[in-house]
């Protein structure tokens, strides 16, 4: 007899992810112990789909060892199986009540008679063999890296907030402030693009390392992400930028587009737009190859940027400085908006970065805010010996800032503040204990604790607010804008 009960329960499921238009795929077998075999075979079905089930044989058949409940927990155990559960009726009718987008199975059931075939085929389903070697394209896997925040390896530093006399809880509080801001980011453009690869080995002929491209994904990155993470955390945001006249320009606008950030993008026929392609494999970066042209813009591209700017200004509340010194944004331009800014009173912050290029952060004059690397730090100040919080302080007078945080990567930040005219220092340590990507932590951090500060919040809540959203952001590769949602998540997140 049918237990139509449990049927109602996967068709929940089911119906769930189809709302969402998500691809069901259904697999079933013994699976009694678990080997390589089986998980290249479960790997195959995830990347057909969004959601895998897996039907399990019943306990009493003669072939099964391992009792249903042991090898559901089993499979369970795997990122990938969304959900297992023991067949009390026949395959057909299951595939026939649930009709899942995809049925896989092994790579040794393709020349036999599969009975299943025509239920599928009557509602449109597809039958597909896996053989559980070794490659197979990950892309569908990777989307829980890129786009899912893993919140168990963020760990909330417990004292900060004591010494700081704050609860973490009451930082929900200023998420909702800033939905009033409005932000308006200057600086340069870059489009990100991540090409995950299948790692073969090390050539025969010379020392190289061989892979294999499987898939890519494109971002936002630079300044643009800097305004996604604004809007996505509640602000209005308009962007300034330039760019080349190419696909990768194309792709800029409409993702910002779809981000609703009000961007301009001025076409400069001499440069492309910066792109930089990582090629990754097993969870790390292999190689970054640039492609971009280090030229400081024109004085006609110079003098639109600034009217640009200066058109935005009485809607703003607050203005982000996010350099990556590829020319966008040249010393006249920064004096003239500075100018321009300081005038109407309006909260700047600034942030100049340096990995592959110099950079001079202390060029940002008169900012609340600035958050340069150690390394950033030391080359604007050209001294590579003293002391950090020398070097702090020696930066905090000659950028004329009014707070430095210096960002320590796995180390943490230091803080050198201004808190009611007497300059204080402290402290924090990296949020994420297990980060998958550092490339967008200073973007989410400049950008959250700079709207932090523009809402009226002290610095110390702000840094806290915006160390945890860098924690948000280097849970997960590449650039996806933050949201209020992923850190209220986070500030209510407690370990089990």
């Amino acid at each position: 007899m049918i237990d139509h009960s449990a049927i109602t329960s996967i068709s929940d499921l089911i119906t769930e992810a189809r709302s969402k238009e998500k691809a069901i795929v259904f697999i079933s077998g013994k699976f009694n112990i678990l080997h390589p075999g089986h998980t290249r075979l479960l790997k195959f079905a995830a990347e057909q789909g969004d959601v895998v089930l897996v039907g399990l044989v019943p306990d009493d058949d003669k072939d099964v060892s391992v009792p249903g409940a042991m090898r559901i927990e089993a499979l369970k155990s795997l990122t990938f199986v969304d959900h297992a559960f023991v067949m009390s009726f026949p395959l057909v009718e299951i595939i026939r009540q649930l009709r899942p987008d995809v049925v896989v199975k092994g790579k040794e059931y393709q020349e036999r008679e599969n009975e299943e075939e025509s239920v599928l085929k009557s509602y449109g389903g597809r039958l597909l063999f896996g053989s559980g070697d070794v490659f197979f394209s990950s892309f569908s896997l990777l989307k829980r890296e890129y786009f899912e925040t893993n919140y168990s390896s963020i760990i909330k530093p417990k004292d900060f907030p004591v010494r700081r006399k704050f609860d973490i809880r009451d930082l929900k509080e200023v998420l909702e402030k800033f939905r009033n801001l409005r932000v308006l980011v200057i600086g340069d453009l870059i489009v990100d693009t991540y090409i995950n690869c299948e790692a073969l080995g090390m050539s025969q002929e010379d020392p190289t390392i061989v892979v294999s491209p499987i898939e890519q994904t494109t971002f936002v990155g630079g300044a643009g992400i800097v305004a996604a993470h604004a809007r996505g955390l509640g602000a209005n945001v308009s962007f300034v930028t330039v760019c080349g006249d190419d696909e990768s320009a194309n792709f800029a606008r409409s993702k910002l587009a779809d981000y609703d950030v009000d961007a301009c993008l001025f076409t400069d026929t001499a440069r492309p737009t910066t792109n930089k392609q990582r090629f990754r494999a097993r969870g790390k970066t292999l190689l970054r190859v640039n492609h971009l042209r280090q030229l400081s813009v024109d004085a006609a591209l110079s003098s639109e940027l600034i009217a640009a700017v200066e058109d935005r200004l009485p809607q703003t509340d607050l203005l982000l400085f996010s350099d990556f010194n590829y020319g966008c944004l040249p010393q006249p331009v920064v004096d003239s908006i500075c100018e321009k800014a300081a005038a109407r009173g309006i909260m700047m912050a600034a942030d100049s970065q340096a990995s592959s290029q110099a950079a001079d952060i202390s060029r940002f004059r008169g900012m609340t805010l600035i958050t340069p690397t150690e390394r950033e730090a030391r080359m604007a100040l050209k001294d590579a010996e003293s002391g950090l919080i020398m070097v702090a302080e020696e930066l905090r007078k000659t950028a004329k800032a009014e707070h430095v945080v210096v960002t320590l990567g796995e180390e943490g930040l230091l803080m050198y503040v201004n808190k009611e005219g007497q300059l204080e220092t402290d402290r924090l340590p990296a949020f994420n204990s297990a980060p998958k990507d550092v490339a967008g932590a200073g973007d989410s951090f400049f950008t959250c604790t700079s709207m932090a500060l523009c809402a009226g919040i002290d610095v110390w809540r702000s840094v806290y607010l915006g160390a945890l959203a860098a924690g948000c952001q280097v849970s997960r590769v590449g650039n996806t804008p933050l949201t209020q949602a992923e850190l209220a998540t986070e500030i209510d997140y407690k370990p089990s």
